[in-house]
């Protein structure tokens, strides 16, 4: 129990996708202007991550490695999340049709999130059990969302501010990741 919650920590914190490894930074930049924007982006992502690392845990257990074919784990992953993610959208405009208005774009967005293939190449070549897979690619989820909405109250807030010209928008955008990030490397020193 205490390595499950470990992995759920380091890769929420001490790992996170966005300010510290620098995965999933377009969506990251495009979806948190808004609050509204930035939660459902990351629940969306969340979901995708945690059912993606059952699916290619389970492909690399049962037929990639039995078969001594890992070599194939990108491909496969890619086609994996694609399709998943294909799917999904598939199932929400037949089943509601107000979510998929609601979610609009940020679906296609998921298929090409290098956070949602990472934290399933992290799984695979860590070598995490079922349980650890569900544990990482969960705290990865929380992470991204953590980072998003942090981001986007800050943006909300920046954009009442008064912000020279030459720094609107993109620019303080990424002196504020940047300083974002700049904490978030403190959870390093973290003994989990």
């Amino acid at each position: 129990m205490n390595e499950l919650l470990s992995l759920f920590l380091r890769y929420a914190l001490v790992n996170n996708f966005i300010l510290v490894m620098f995965l999933g930074l377009c969506p990251f930049f495009g979806v948190s202007k808004k609050l509204s924007d930035a939660i459902r982006m990351g629940l969306a992502v969340t979901f995708v991550m945690i059912a993606s690392s059952i699916i290619t845990w389970l492909i690399a257990n049962f037929i990639l490695i039995p078969f001594n074919i890992e070599f194939m784990e990108t491909v496969v992953f890619i086609l994996v999340i694609a399709s998943f993610v294909q799917l999904l959208e598939m199932v929400i405009r037949k089943t509601s049709i107000g979510l998929y208005r609601a979610l609009g774009i940020y679906l296609p967005l998921i298929t090409t999130n290098c956070a949602v293939l990472g934290i399933a190449e992290i799984n695979f070549l860590e070598g995490f059990s079922f349980l650890g897979s569900i544990a990482s690619s969960s705290g990865a989820g929380v992470g991204f969302i953590l980072a998003l909405t942090i981001m986007s109250g800050l943006r909300e807030r920046l954009e009442l501010s008064e912000v020279p010209g030459s720094l609107k928008g993109l620019p303080i955008a990424f002196i504020t990741a940047s300083i974002l990030s700049l904490s978030f490397l403190t959870f390093g020193g973290l003994r989990i």
